[in-house]
């Protein structure tokens, strides 16, 4: 049979851990608006919900510990007069976000200090925006900071432009113009370039301080929307869309050469739902949320190819999912992403993908550096033409609780050193059989048989102590424990009776036994089978040393009594046999003597 072959990697086994409800955000308003966004941002400290609010457009702020069923009356983020469309953190302060709105108005807002959404007051008191961003002439459906410079926002529009914003001065810089609606928006790495699409069914990657399109080729031909990732420090884009035929499709694009998918769309179901990518740097994984449906796919991106690896499945269908940037994930606790997705439009369920290890020590494989919160470069600078990928800081500060380690925005973690192969146990040679001698040797003494008892029993009770930290090991990458090695004075094979072998070091010697006639070879004697059950050596290292001994004289006794059975079937069977050959000699003399009569009688009847 042909070997199977299964691809190596760390997180082959990610799994998604969804959480309970009353751990969930409850009791929540999230908007019902159709447009095309994910209705939820996240960061290490607050979510961002867009909400059904009365009298205007407004979104909420839950700070990510305060979990459980919420007031009823929670202060709200007004002062747009259209419903909110889209909002985003700031990538290096968490408590500044971005808000577009259906108002055509962009606005910059900032968590007061010590926010709560409990407090003593009969109505809560709503935040207002600290900047207005003015300058689209229609409804702002997304709104992105950049990855790698400070204060710039870009704002996609129904006027078919995106806006790049500098928030602290409020001025829009530059603006990038589009034939048809944005559909969404992804930055690269470094913050120079832009990949959108539209629904004019293009992909399209922009030189953003050029203001022009430096790439642009056909997309998804189906007539839903589709989105763009752009996956991390890499020169790919993932797309998902669908086919004419309405199927899902996913894209992988070499950013450099955007004349078709790298090995062709690839198609996922049928389902109607937009999918959602999001693309972790970390763990070189996409993921992909459908709207309407509860399963979350993710693949691990490796040769220029995307390799599946499973799927969190789910039966409540979510409007709305978000990730948390990878400096907020629990180390401790081996997760690797952490999402939150909406559900029902009532609450937000906090979704955990682990690494099924023990977290006895920081896991360096699984945790490369993770970006932190200092940018590569000023909104001046940016705006000048530099470029840059922000410092990343070190996981294992944070497992270790002390500040963020910076370490340099190329740093690659050091692959921890195999651990060395197990000493495997050597077997025991195997004894060659010796010729029968016509003397054997004495039966052991009594003395002779409780003293090589003794030291068996002595070696299990060691064995079984030693095996007492086999509880320390991993789920993953765990060396496959040694087998204990059984005495040979334990062991009971069903096959035809043969010298019991006892270990080297033992001094009982063998037991004889019993010589029997050999079958005719025309004759087929039946297969002797063992006793139905045979009693076994128990190596439990909390029995005493008498329960021991019981137990292997009981085997003794078991073994001998197996021996004289099978010998007296034995001498039964050589009976059978010389029975057949008497028989079978006495059928054949009568036989020739019938023969002759015959012969005589027909000489008679011819003369």
């Amino acid at each position: 049979m042909a070997g199977r072959f299964v691809r190596a990697s760390k997180y082959r086994h990610v799994f998604g851990k969804p959480t309970r409800k009353e751990s969930c955000y409850d009791n929540l308003h999230i908007s019902r608006n159709a447009w095309d966004t994910n209705l939820v941002k996240a960061n290490p400290e607050y979510l961002a919900v867009n909400w059904e609010a009365s009298g205007g457009g407004a979104f909420a702020v839950i700070p990510v510990n305060e979990k459980g069923r919420l007031p009823e009356q929670i202060p709200l983020f007004r002062g747009h007069t259209g419903p909110v469309l889209d909002t985003d953190w700031n990538p290096f302060n968490d408590r500044v976000i971005a808000s577009g709105s259906d108002d055509g108005k962009v606005f910059i807002w900032q968590v007061p200090q010590g926010f709560t959404l409990y407090s003593d007051d009969e109505e809560p008191n709503d935040v207002a925006p600290v900047s207005k961003l003015t300058g689209h002439s229609r409804k702002v459906g997304q709104v992105l900071f950049n990855p790698a410079a400070e204060n710039i926002l870009a704002s996609a529009s129904g006027d078919y432009t995106i806006k790049l914003w500098d928030v602290g001065t409020g001025k829009a810089h530059l603006t990038l113009k589009h034939g048809d609606i944005v559909q969404s928006l992804s930055w690269s790495a470094n913050g120079m370039m832009l990949a959108t699409t539209s629904r004019d069914k293009k992909l399209r990657i922009w030189d953003v301080r050029q203001e022009r399109a430096a790439h642009e080729a056909p997309g998804h031909t189906g007539a839903k929307n589709s989105r763009v990732v752009w996956m991390g420090e890499h020169n790919r884009l993932a797309t998902t869309g669908f086919s004419k035929m309405s199927d899902r499709q996913m894209g992988l694009w070499d950013a450099g050469s955007l004349a078709e998918p790298i090995g062709g769309f690839t198609v996922l179901d049928s389902i109607s739902g937009v999918c959602m990518p999001f693309w972790d740097d970390g763990t070189q994984c996409l993921y992909l949320a459908g709207k309407g449906d509860g399963n979350i796919r993710y693949f691990e991106y490796e040769n220029d190819k995307f390799e599946f690896l499973s799927e969190y499945k789910s039966g409540d269908p979510q409007r709305g999912l978000a990730f948390v940037p990878r400096r907020g994930i629990n180390v401790h606790e081996n997760e690797v992403m952490r999402a939150y997705k909406t559900v029902n439009d009532s609450y937000i369920e906090p979704i955990s993908f682990t690494v099924p290890r023990r977290a006895e020590v920081f896991q360096s494989d699984i945790y490369p550096p993770a970006t932190g919160l200092k940018p590569a470069v000023s909104a001046a600078e940016w705006l000048s033409g530099k470029d840059g990928v922000p410092a990343k800081i070190d996981l294992e500060s944070i497992y270790e609780g002390n500040a963020p380690k910076e370490v340099p925005a190329d740093y690659k973690p050091p692959t921890p050193a195999p651990a060395p192969p197990l000493a495997k146990t050597p077997a025991p040679k195997r004894e060659e059989t010796a010729p029968i001698a016509t003397q054997r040797a004495p039966p052991p003494s009594l003395s002779e048989q409780k003293g090589s008892i003794a030291a068996m029993a002595s070696k299990f009770q060691d064995d079984d102590c030693a095996d007492d930290d086999d509880d320390a090991s991993s789920f993953e990458e765990i060396s496959k424990p040694i087998q204990k090695q059984i005495p040979a004075a334990a062991r009971v094979e069903a096959k035809p009776p043969s010298p019991v072998k006892i270990s080297p070091t033992k001094t009982t010697p063998p037991k004889p036994e019993p010589v029997s006639q050999p079958a005719p070879r025309s004759y087929q004697s039946p297969a002797i089978s063992p006793p139905a059950t045979v009693p076994t050596f128990s190596s439990s290292g909390s029995g005493s040393v008498e329960n021991s001994l019981e137990q292997i004289k009981n085997l003794l006794e078991a073994q001998t009594r197996t021996i004289n059975a099978q010998s007296e079937k034995i001498g039964k069977l050589a009976q059978e046999v010389d029975i057949l050959k008497m028989k079978v000699g006495s059928g054949a003399q009568d036989q020739s003597e019938r023969i002759r009569q015959l012969e005589l009688e027909l000489e008679a009847a011819r003369s």
